[in-house]
């Protein structure tokens, strides 16, 4: 019997160490899923899921060289080339650049008819160049002469948009001595060559068919970068087929400068109907801390396009105990860039000697580039190396790698630092200023807020967010207000007027149950504006309460263990099962989690009406306890449903009244058993102090601790056999029991 791919050992070694989301897709199946977008976060693994899933492809027997794969910049195209070839060496793949890819296609042999015989000539002759095409840097001030000589309108276009299609007929004429000087000489700007070879796609059919021919599946990595001519060129090189496989970032999309469009991945969906999203947000570079602080970033962004970063690492994984501390991210107020500046040298030194930190390990981020010079002639003063700078009698250009860095945010994209000085928060620095009409305005401010998303998430371990009253900037001193994008910090006062207990706890229910009732109110916006689907807005909603709930009732929340949820693969059934000893033990399940789940609960609270909506929204199930049955509720309801259920279950059945751990009920053992899910663990310390067993109003700690999930049909292949009641609840409870102490 011939075994699958997927399940062959050369597969498995490919997919080895693979969330459920980055194993989705390599695997993804072009015919049944039609084109992939993958919206990848930060830190999220994209380029690793790209090379996998080129060595995927050519596993299943695709030649390597009718691969196509297009990134951005030669060092990224190396990099995925080797990966490649450490399975498959030599393979034929095209990993390239698009400029790299466009000289290719107007260098290459092509069908075409000549005096009505059929030949192949060099595609550059087919479009009128006399020489082969020769990239050089743009002579923009000869351009512009030879425009005047033209008496064309100097601005009217650019150098680089020479052979653009969207100039009217006029220009396009008086362009025409221009395009063949070009033609004769062959000496061409990298636009150049983009624009030719979309002429070449567009305008000779036989062309067009055999670049098809050529590449049968297409990969793009940093989608979101592309710009309007290079996306010609995919979908003129795609047709109407269903093998394109992107991946970006619209979070990191920070080159509309240089012409990228962001709205080529917001419009992917509408321009590929039948096509599959699939989000990566486990991110592997950053403490949860940071991300914490990461997702609060695009609050107001249209919730079917978030992504929430989840840290995929536990603390503590990459060995310095800096990591396992997971910081909370700082903001540091200075009056003047001389306070600020000792402030961030003897941070740098205390960490260094503290945790064993190299040099390397820092880095300060700024926005512009004048304030890099700064920075770095500060550090020169303090004595501090600096990374990339000449090492004193070093050869061949040599430079100091093991230096402090001091970059652009822009620079440091793609790059990681354990710890992070982000200076310059300020209005006119981060955001940068912002001019031109409302609309240009709105959209440089949206560009800003992801510049400033990136600089955050080159984080790892420690990120301090610089904010300075006071400083020279553009040849003066100056006030500089506060930036918008910092962050309100929030804290619990211990000190002063405390509500008394009974009127606390009045205040929080009012306030609560007028929050559910306000966003009642709001459904109906929400099913215009989200149409059919309001899955997204309903998964927010309810983030958003359980964090409401946290701050109406002053609970200080540590999440531990976050990164064994990677683990679970949410495209199955999932039974999360925990101790209960408050009613608010719901919305801490619902942070910790980070996503939307049902319980199971008593028919009684189905009787509140608006409450009753929000847990029929999300999957809940009730049950009437007095009368059993509960077993033959969840299974009516998974089938009623018929999509894997995500269900929480109290196993002890009832809340605890005095803190400890009661006999567990062995339903949700059985469930996971028979439909063969996981069993996700975790424990919950603290909670009935926040309102059950609350002595006053001020504020409490509660710890939800994750612990390592349980795949039952994995289990059942060494034991088919499996008693869900005597095996699995018992473990399941021993798990809990320990981690409760």
């Amino acid at each position: 019997m011939e075994i699958p791919v997927a399940e062959s050992d050369a597969a498995k070694k490919i997919l080895a160490g693979l969330n459920p989301d980055q194993k989705s897709a390599v695997l993804h199946d072009h015919e049944a899923g039609a084109q992939l977008l993958i919206l990848a976060g930060a830190g999220s693994g994209k380029t690793s899921v790209l090379t996998k899933r080129i060595q995927y492809r050519i596993l299943c027997g695709v030649e390597p060289e009718k691969i196509l794969a297009l990134t951005f910049t030669a060092k990224a195209a190396a990099e995925m080339r080797e990966r490649v070839q450490a399975l498959f060496p030599n393979a034929g793949v095209r990993l390239c650049t698009f400029h790299s890819l466009a000289l290719h296609m107007l260098k290459c042999k092509v069908p075409c008819l000549q005096d009505g015989t059929r030949v192949e000539r060099p595609a550059y002759e087919l479009l009128g160049f006399k020489k082969i095409p020769s990239p050089t840097e743009s002579a923009e001030r000869d351009f512009v002469q030879r425009l005047k000589d033209l008496k064309i309108k100097k601005g009217t276009v650019l150098r680089e948009n020479l052979f653009s299609d969207e100039c009217g007929p006029l220009l396009q004429r008086k362009l025409a001595p221009l395009r063949a000087e070009v033609h004769e000489s062959g000496q061409v700007v990298f636009e150049d060559l983009i624009f030719e070879a979309i002429h070449l796609l567009e305008n000779f059919p036989e062309v067009q068919s055999y670049f098809q021919g050529l590449w049968s599946e297409i990969l793009v990595d940093e989608y979101q970068d592309i710009n309007p001519t290079q996306y010609r060129l995919v979908k003129g090189l795609l047709g109407n087929r269903k093998s394109l496989f992107v991946v970006g970032d619209d979070d990191q999309a920070i080159y509309g400068f240089r012409g990228a469009d962001i709205g080529n991945i917001n419009r992917f969906r509408d321009d590929f109907k039948e096509s599959t999203l699939i989000r990566l947000e486990w991110n592997y570079r950053s403490v949860s801390t940071v991300l914490h602080l990461a997702n609060g970033i695009f609050k107001n962004k249209p919730v079917h396009l978030r992504k929430v970063l989840r840290a995929g690492n536990p603390c503590g994984s990459k060995g310095n105990p800096l990591f396992k501390e997971n910081r909370k991210p700082e903001i540091w107020v200075s009056d003047n860039p001389v306070e600020e500046m000792q402030k961030v040298v003897q941070s740098i030194k205390e960490l260094r000697e503290s945790y064993d930190l190299e040099w390397k390990n820092f880095a300060i981020l700024v926005r512009y580039n004048r304030q890099r010079l700064y920075y770095e002639e500060a550090l020169k003063d303090y004595g501090i190396p600096i990374a990339g700078t000449p090492i004193d009698n070093g050869e061949d250009g040599e430079v100091l790698e093991n230096g402090v860095h001091v970059e652009t945010v822009h620079a440091s994209k793609g790059l990681q630092y354990a710890v992070v000085y982000y200076a310059g928060l300020s209005e006119g620095l981060t955001p940068g200023e912002c001019i031109g009409n409302r609309e240009q305005r709105k959209r440089q401010l949206d560009e800003e807020r992801r510049l400033y998303y990136v600089g955050v998430t080159r984080a790892e371990a420690y990120l301090i967010l610089l904010y300075c009253k006071r400083r020279f900037w553009k040849g003066k001193l100056r006030k500089m207000k506060r930036s918008r994008f910092l962050p309100k910090e929030a804290s619990y006062s211990s000190t002063g007027f405390q509500m008394p207990l009974i009127v606390f706890k009045i205040y929080v229910v009012l306030v609560v149950l007028g929050y559910m009732c306000i966003q009642m109110l709001r459904v109906p916006y929400a099913k215009l504006r989200h149409g059919g689907d309001m899955t997204p807005w309903v998964d927010d909603r309810t983030q958003f309460f359980a964090d409401f709930c946290m701050k109406m009732l002053k609970v200080d929340l540590k999440i531990e263990n976050q990164a064994l949820l990677g683990k679970v693969d949410w495209n199955r059934p999932v039974f999360v099962v925990g101790n209960h000893s408050s009613f608010s033990d719901i919305p801490m399940i619902f942070l910790a989690l980070q996503r939307t789940i049902g319980f199971v609960a008593k028919e009684s609270l189905g009787k509140v009406p608006f409450l009753h909506f929000w847990m029929m929204q999300i999957g809940c199930i009730l049950v009437n306890r007095t009368k059993g049955g509960a077993a033959k509720a969840v299974r009516r309801a998974i089938a009623e449903r018929g999509v894997a259920p995500r269900v929480f279950i109290f196993p002890e059945g009832t809340r605890s009244k005095d803190g400890k751990l009661g006999p567990f009920k062995s339903g949700a053992f059985h469930f996971a058993n028979e439909t063969d899910g996981f069993i996700l663990p975790l424990a919950i310390k603290g909670s009935a102090a926040v309102w059950e067993e609350r002595k006053d109003a001020k504020p409490c700690k509660v710890t939800v601790t994750i612990l390592d999930p349980v795949d039952v049909k994995e289990l059942k292949v060494t034991n088919p056999d499996l008693d869900p009641k005597l095996e699995l609840c018992p473990m399941i409870r021993e798990r809990i029991a320990k981690a409760l102490g």
